[in-house]
């Protein structure tokens, strides 16, 4: 399904053609602008501070637009209805949708619970707003990404306090809560450009102020005191502006960044398994929305994923929607978006950047950072790093932190022809390079051909490899002598040992060795010395799942209580004032309310013993191999389409192609570099299940060539503490190849800077 709707057509009309990168002339260009072009664009007077403001609202109002559609059984057009303003205007939804048929097979046969099929609903914090729920799918070349869930315009950035509520000057209506009174006091964006042309005109104090007009987009489970926070939710709070910004807005305020925006973000929340059940059931998948803003699609292919939670910032990111964000990671929720929307993503030892964001404070959450270039990242970084109070893993990182800036371990253009990691030993990690299904492969050969022309052949690398049984030996790179298999016997039985208890869903030992009771003494104590075998299953892509513990509301009611809304005062009071994405969604949320045992329960480890084990086996790994990083692809699946499905998961390689979490878990630094584009899919589908009451996923067995290229990355990572390292390689190979390109059907507006 194609858009046609007035939006798109206007659009054509209204966007130039062609692309525009960094000009040869010397002119500010805002797409692809880095903080260093617009800070000399502010020097030389050819552009205000304001004037940049304003050319970026410009492009979230021309290509912000609705990018998906509802799927029904029939197929058949509905009715107009309002969505929320954004840039002046309601969003229009297209009224169009796709049948379900047409990507569900044997629905006539289907004997499950009823079906959540798209539909257009009130939403809760709004009902005179609608906003899609249940199945719906991208729509390709949809002309609007809706990356940006709310803009930072007077009136229309709070939901509470909306329209004359937020009106900078005159009485406060009365029919407007009180809160809107302290609320309306802060500028919006173009307001706050405007008072710092005002004071620095084109002298901005750029030792004080070093992100001087960086105009952020904020990941929607941060907070920032001057938008509507709702963590991705449509939850009714009674004041829905935060009342503190989150440590790292806080920090890149103060740095001089413009508030510019709040990104679609999947919703934040929490859910337990237990009596309330779903009463419908949502086929689809690759589907990551925010209940308020709805869904982002990937600016290089609207028809299909931009991946994780975190998605609607690295969009607004690649788009030219604004200049950098933060993202968040428990799994791979700046990972991913970085890879498919061909950004930088840099995420740091866990404790060095403040979590902040919704039910923060977790051992597993960590802020990380997107811009499109690693120099504007790291500058970022700089600004951002070091010791919060409201933040208590920030007290752990200290000494790991340099005396110098970050920035001064990065490497330009200049150093390539040096070959600048001569000297340095990079290792590849194959566990992640697998070529599981069809799928897997292009992408994989892709990333192995990077690493050795460039890493090694151009900048002067040693390169070693890890050893998979899946993943045939390469003659030509040498293999780790002490492997992580070797890491894994080592440190687990004296550490975890519980680890070695899970079960497979058939109830039986995941990790049964013949001959052994693998839960025994004797076992682990052979294993140790090296006289009994390890699971041939209990591999690198198996180390970061099912050891999570869950917390239940408490992280909730801690947030929450900090927040002091209201109405909405703990978990309790924040389900009956919120929509869920799904009735699945529903049942756990409702399910977790009561869960109060905040202690780990049995068959869960705990998260901080699970983060300290693979630690101990990534740097025993890289002290026994004279290792200074690892490398490979961020993941080896292409992006699938929105809403279908995606590669089942085989051998722990995730579904979505998540080349791994480990470093996640793991809490250490990585950085996610554009390595180049892909053009082959091998389009999975689903099936109706044995029993008929469910679809599953299968693997495509056709070859087609994507519509548009899509981006790739490298992933690098180090231990803990090995920032300079991380960034001085990922930096040399940006040097040597600058892969990002910006989406070319999102080119410069006319008339735009």
């Amino acid at each position: 399904m194609r858009a046609t709707t007035m939006f798109s057509l206007a659009l054509l009309a209204f966007a130039g053609i062609g692309g525009n990168p960094a000009a040869a002339d010397g002119k500010f260009r805002l797409e692809e602008a880095t903080i260093e072009s617009t800070h000399k664009a502010i020097q030389s007077g050819e552009i205000t501070c304001q004037g940049i403001v304003q050319a970026y609202i410009n492009r979230i109002k021309a290509y912000n637009g609705t990018c998906t559609a509802l799927v029904t059984p029939d197929g058949k057009p509905i009715k107009q209805v309002p969505g929320r303003i954004l840039g002046g205007k309601p969003v229009k939804y297209p009224t169009q949708t796709v049948k379900a048929s047409t990507f569900i097979p044997d629905l006539d046969q289907y004997k499950g619970l009823p079906i959540e099929y798209g539909r257009m609903e009130p939403t809760v914090s709004d009902p005179s707003v609608y906003q899609q729920w249940g199945m719906r799918v991208g729509i390709p070349e949809a002309g609007g990404v809706n990356a940006i869930e709310t803009l930072n315009i007077r009136g229309e950035r709070s939901v509470t306090c909306q329209a004359k509520c937020d009106a900078a000057t005159g009485p406060l209506p009365a029919s407007c809560p009180k809160a809107c009174d302290a609320f309306r006091k802060q500028p919006d964006a173009l307001e706050r450009a405007a008072q710092l042309d005002k004071q620095y005109g084109t002298k901005p104090d750029l030792q004080k102020y070093p992100l001087y007009c960086v105009s952020f987009v904020w990941k929607n489970w941060y907070d920032a005191t001057d938008m509507r926070g709702t963590g991705g939710n449509d939850v009714n709070f009674a004041m829905d502006a935060p009342k503190y910004d989150s440590p790292d807005v806080a920090q890149a305020r103060a740095a001089g960044a413009i508030s510019l925006a709040m990104a679609n973000a999947a919703r934040a929340g929490g859910g337990d398994d237990g009596p309330e059940k779903a009463k419908g059931y949502f086929v689809g998948n690759n589907l990551a929305y925010a209940a308020w803003g709805g869904q982002p699609c990937n600016p290089y292919d609207t028809e299909r994923v931009p991946r994780g939670s975190s998605s609607g910032s690295g969009v607004a990111v690649s788009a030219n929607l604004g200049a950098c964000s933060f993202c968040e990671q428990s799994g791979g929720s700046c990972m991913g978006p970085a890879s498919r929307n061909g950004i930088v993503s840099v995420l740091t030892t866990k404790g060095i950047l403040m979590d902040g964001g919704y039910g923060y404070q977790s051992p597993g959450d960590r802020a990380g950072i997107y811009c499109r270039t690693l120099a504007d990242a790291v500058k970022v970084l700089d600004v951002v790093k070091g010791f919060e109070t409201t933040d208590i893993y920030s007290a752990l990182p200290k000494a790991m932190i340099p005396k110098e800036p970050y920035a001064s371990f990065l490497l330009d253009d200049s150093s390539v022809a040096s070959k600048p990691l001569k000297g340095m030993r990079i290792a590849i990690v194959r566990e992640f390079m697998v070529k599981h299904s069809k799928n897997d492969a292009a992408i994989s050969d892709q990333i192995d051909r990077e690493i050795k022309t460039v890493l090694r052949d151009k900048l002067g690398a040693q390169l070693v490899e890890s050893v998979d049984p899946l993943y045939p030996d390469d003659p030509t790179v040498p293999n780790i002598k002490y492997t992580f298999q070797d890491a894994i016997r080592e440190v687990f039985p004296s550490n975890i040992p519980e680890y070695f208890s899970l079960k497979a869903p058939d109830g039986s030992l995941e990790f049964a060795v013949p001959g052994w009771d693998v839960t025994s003494v004797d076992y682990l104590t052979a294993l140790v010395l090296g006289k009994a075998p390890l699971s041939p299953k209990l591999t690198l892509r198996r180390t970061f799942k099912s050891q999570v513990h869950t917390e239940g509301s408490f992280g909730w009611d801690r947030y929450l209580g900090m927040r002091d809304d209201e109405r909405v005062k703990d978990w309790a009071s924040w389900v009956p004032n919120a929509k869920f994405d799904t009735d699945q969604m529903r049942a756990q949320a409702v399910n977790s309310v009561h869960l109060q045992d905040a202690r780990p329960r049995p068959g869960t480890i705990s998260y901080l013993k699970m983060q300290t084990v693979l630690r101990l086996v990534a740097l025993k790994v890289m002290r026994e191999n004279g290792i200074d990083a690892f490398v490979h692809p961020e993941n080896t699946l292409p992006p699938f389409k929105l809403g279908q499905a995606s590669e089942p998961m085989v051998n722990n390689r995730d579904s979505k192609g998540v080349a791994q979490t480990f470093t996640a878990v793991m809490g250490a630094p990585e950085i996610q570099i554009p390595a180049g584009f892909n053009e082959i899919v091998y389009e999975p589908k689903f099936v109706l299940s044995a029993d008929k009451m469910r679809y599953e996923e299968v693997s495509g067995g056709t070859p087609s060539k994507l519509p548009h290229p899509m981006p790739i990355s490298l992933t690098v990572w180090g231990g803990p503490g090995d920032e300079p390292t991380v960034i001085k390689v990922a930096s040399a190979y940006e040097a040597a190849t600058h892969h990002r390109k910006p989406p070319p059907l999102f080119p410069p507006l006319r008339g735009e800077p």
